[in-house]
């Protein structure tokens, strides 16, 4: 089939130009296509190449450096998952401030540095009117502001696919410790109970990593149904995906609080309202009270109107009604987790008192169990009424 006579001479054992050819070699190519691009793919991947203990034994790297100690190393992926309207996106904004100051959230300390805060949520206004409310409420100084950047992108947003180009070029350069991105229900590209299309959307959340060596912190709503007798890495709505991605999990988890502790709330809040209003005008009133009135809303109160003014009660009282009003918007929380790098933690019990959540120190939610692990016939029992 050779239609060039002169390329016959190209063959093993004639002589050509005064030399005999030889065969160099057979059999060295790959048998097949598929078998060649196999190969040309793994030449031409960026992927690293394996390496031996042996080699870094003693000589191991060295760990990433905590963001939140005790939670989450810098560089890592962490979930926040909870229902709705349980403060996630508070929450989100009380971490961005504590990273950028430098200080606790919910009890964990946080390494200082910059955050960016994808809002995908919130209107422009609202969103920056949460973070000036979450600052005063929280009675910290606003120091490092240029700590904080917000990509507001309600009603701009893109898949995720899209989304991590244009997040990473606008990031490249800032050394961000976390980027932050509220909620990710906005991004999700494909169907979130397919593990395939997940596995894929959440390899952005990686890339985002390695490329700004930055942590991504996102958060996600819980599936429909009871969550109580869920363990929390699995209470995320969608595949599996969710809880086996993140390095770190964070689930909220409503608790059903006694009528007998919102009581005690309240008398704590309208006894701190008394406190704070005396304090402004008197120096040495707390002389005049024992340690047990000081504990009774009800004689606080009798003290309060043989101290003031009139003028100055009425002022304290309507204090007082606000303090009870606002106790009674209250909700309490549980957050249980699942960390990769750290030993697992004691649950966390919150209050949730708009906007702000604050660790219960005192221990009055420690025995109380979240709202659906409640048996059917103690949440019936509850709601009859006594003859």
């Amino acid at each position: 089939q050779n239609r060039n006579p002169s390329r016959l001479s190209r063959m093993p054992g004639v002589i050509r130009n005064g030399k005999k050819q030889f065969i160099v070699d057979i059999n060295i190519g790959k048998k097949d296509w598929n078998e060649w691009y196999e190969w040309i793919e793994s030449v031409n991947d960026d992927l690293p190449e394996p390496e031996s203990l042996e080699g870094v034994w003693n000589d191991l790297p060295e760990l990433a450096d905590p963001l939140i100690h005790g939670i989450l190393r810098q560089g890592h992926k962490m979930l926040i998952a909870g229902p709705s309207k349980a403060g996630k996106s508070f929450s989100l904004i009380e971490l961005t401030i504590g990273i950028a100051e430098g200080r606790a959230w919910h009890g964990w300390k946080c390494a200082k540095g910059k955050v960016m805060y994808v809002n995908l949520e919130l209107d422009r206004a609202s969103c920056l009117h949460r973070f000036k409310d979450v600052y005063e409420t929280l009675g910290w100084a606003p120091d490092n502001l240029s700590n904080i950047d917000i990509w507001n992108l309600r009603g701009k947003s893109a898949p995720m696919d899209k989304l991590a180009p244009k997040l990473i070029r606008r990031a490249l350069k800032k050394n961000y410790a976390a980027i932050i991105i509220d909620p990710i229900y906005k991004v999700i590209t494909g169907d979130e109970n397919s593990a395939d299309q997940m596995a894929a959307f959440c390899n952005q959340f990686d890339k985002v990593c390695t490329e700004l060596g930055a942590a991504v912190i996102y958060c996600h709503h819980h599936s429909k149904g009871s969550q109580g007798s869920k363990k929390a890495m699995d209470r995320a709505s969608g595949s599996g995906v969710f809880a086996r991605d993140p390095d770190a999990i964070l689930d909220l988890i409503e608790l059903q609080v006694t009528e007998e502790l919102l009581k005690q709330e309240e008398n704590k809040a309208v006894c701190d309202a008394c406190f704070s209003f005396l304090n402004e005008r008197f120096e040495d009133w707390e002389d005049d009270v024992s340690q047990d009135a000081m504990c009774s809303q009800l004689q606080m109160d009798e003290y309060c109107k043989k101290k003031l003014t009139r003028p100055d009660y009425q002022e304290l009282k309507k204090q007082m009604e606000a303090a009870v009003q606002k106790n009674k918007m209250k909700s309490a929380w549980r957050i249980e987790g699942t960390l990769r790098e750290f030993p697992k933690f004691e649950p966390v019990n919150l209050w949730f008192d708009y906007p702000v959540h604050r660790v219960d120190k005192v221990g009055s939610l420690k025995d109380i169990s979240p709202e659906d692990e409640t048996p059917q016939w103690k949440k019936a029992a509850s709601k009859r009424k006594d003859p």
